[in-house]
């Protein structure tokens, strides 16, 4: 189950501006944008390869999730668009400015690609294609993320999927409320939301205490 999961590691705020500055300056292509995503959106990784740039609104930003990708063999051309298992994941979130701009970037320099590229490209019209088209699979994104993760000083088994726990510490950080969490998570049960949100705000509670006793140490 997810929240089973949240017992594992995810990254706190200043080891994500870490891991992203490294990754922007270490990283190959589609690293960065991808682990941005991930982190500021909280959308699961199958989501996230499945979208296309007509689920992308850069206007209005937003992102309408509607797919999960499935590639349990992580073939690039074998691979599956799948509906989401629950009603609740099929959804819309807002992304903010800086998320917009690494897009736009990213669609310029997709285009060029596909430029370079046209007598092979084959253009499906995935933002995080690889360089011939097709989507980029699990594994890749596994494996880049374990190269960039041995350059980040933490003890922590980090995976994809930490991002989107990462995202909903911050959420709650900001002041999100559990219904708010839950649908941007596009949790079906709220019971789910709830375990997750118990398990992060434990965690927050103890670094507001520590917080507090460097802050008060010698007082007393």
């Amino acid at each position: 189950m997810e929240e089973d999961e949240v017992k594992g590691k995810f990254l706190e705020l200043n080891e994500l501006k870490t891991f992203l500055r490294i990754t922007k300056e270490q990283g190959l292509y589609l690293d960065y944008l991808c682990f941005a995503t991930l982190a500021y959106t909280g959308m699961r990784l199958g989501e996230m390869l499945a979208l296309k740039w007509t689920e992308l609104d850069l206007t209005k930003k937003t992102i309408r999730i509607t797919k999960t990708y499935y590639n349990p063999n992580n073939k690039s051309t074998c691979y599956q668009l799948l509906t989401p298992k629950t009603k609740k994941s099929i959804r819309t979130i807002m992304i903010d400015d800086g998320l917009v701009a690494l897009f736009k970037a990213h669609k310029s320099e997709q285009m060029e690609l596909k430029m370079k590229q046209r007598l092979v490209y084959e253009n499906q019209d995935f933002i995080f294609a690889e360089n011939i088209g097709h989507p980029r699979v699990m594994k890749q994104v596994v494996l880049r993320l374990q190269r960039l993760m041995k350059h980040l000083d933490v003890d922590k088994h980090i995976t994809p999927h930490s991002f989107r726990h990462t995202h909903t510490s911050l959420l709650i950080e900001a002041g999100a409320g559990v219904k708010e969490i839950q649908e941007r998570l596009g949790h079906s049960d709220i019971n789910t939301t709830m375990n997750i949100y118990a398990h992060m705000t434990k965690n927050i509670e103890e670094k507001t205490s520590h917080k507090f006793s460097e802050l008060t140490k010698g007082l007393l």
